[in-house]
C-alpha cells in the first residue's frame, strides 16, 4: 500500500510540475510570443528548474504545441456553447461570430494568430484547426441542416470552407490599421455568406430529428 502512495504522490507531483509549465509558458507565450520566450523564463516562472522542463516536454515548440491546442480547446468551449442554442439559425450566425471575437483577445490572437503557424507548421496547425474548428461548426451546420433552417449540403467540406473563412477573417481583423472596422466587416460578410444558404420561407420544412 505504501509504495502505491508514494507512486500516486509522484505522479500527482508529476501532474502539478506539467500544469505548473503550462500556465507559465500561455503567459509568456500570451505576453511577449514565442520567439521572446526562453525555456529558463519559462521553468523560472513555474518554479521548476530546467530538468523539470525536459521531463516533460522535448522542448520549446512541444510545449507551444500543447499551450496552443489549450487555447483552441477553451475557443471551441466558448463556440460549442453557442452553437448549441436552440434556434438554428441564430445559433449558426453567433457561433461563427464569436469564432473571430473569441481569438481577438491579445494574448489568444499572439499565440494562436501569429505564432502558431510559424512554430508548428501548417500542417499540424490545420489538424489542430480542424479538430477544434471545422468539426463544431460541422456539427452547427448538420443541426441547423436538420432543422430545415439551411439547405442540405455537402456536410465535411462546408464546414472546412466556413472554418477557413472564419480563420482568414481572424486575420484580416488582427492585422487591420482599424480592428473595430474590420471586424465589423467580416461580421457582416458572414452574414452574408450564411444567408446564401438559408433555406427560403416558401421552402422550409418540418424540423426533424438531428441524428
Amino acid at each position: 500500500m505504501e509504495v502505491k502512495a508514494v507512486g500516486n504522490e509522484k505522479r500527482a507531483q508529476g501532474d502539478a510540475t506539467r500544469l505548473a509549465l503550462v500556465v507559465a509558458a500561455r503567459e509568456l507565450f500570451g505576453e511577449r510570443g514565442y520567439a521572446a520566450t526562453s525555456i529558463d523564463e519559462v521553468a523560472s516562472r513555474a518554479g521548476v528548474t530546467k530538468g523539470a522542463f525536459y521531463h516533460h516536454f522535448a522542448g520549446k515548440a512541444d510545449l507551444f504545441q500543447v499551450v496552443y491546442e489549450q487555447v483552441k480547446r477553451e475557443v471551441s468551449d466558448q463556440v460549442v456553447s453557442v452553437f448549441n442554442e436552440p434556434d438554428h439559425w441564430k445559433a449558426v450566425i453567433g457561433g461563427c461570430q464569436l469564432m473571430i471575437d473569441a481569438q481577438l483577445d491579445p494574448a489568444v490572437r499572439r499565440i494562436a494568430l501569429h505564432d502558431a503557424r510559424s512554430v508548428l507548421g501548417w500542417d499540424v496547425v490545420r489538424d489542430i484547426e480542424t479538430r477544434y474548428g471545422a468539426v463544431g461548426i460541422r456539427g452547427a451546420l448538420r443541426k441547423a441542416m436538420h432543422g430545415g433552417v439551411i439547405e442540405t449540403q455537402p456536410l465535411r467540406p462546408l464546414a472546412l470552407l466556413l472554418a477557413g473563412a472564419l480563420s482568414e477573417a481572424c486575420f484580416y481583423v488582427a492585422d487591420a490599421d482599424d480592428p473595430v472596422a474590420a471586424r465589423e466587416e467580416v461580421g457582416r460578410l458572414i452574414v452574408r455568406i450564411l444567408e446564401g444558404l438559408k433555406v427560403s420561407p416558401q421552402n422550409q420544412v418540418t424540423p426533424r430529428a438531428v441524428s
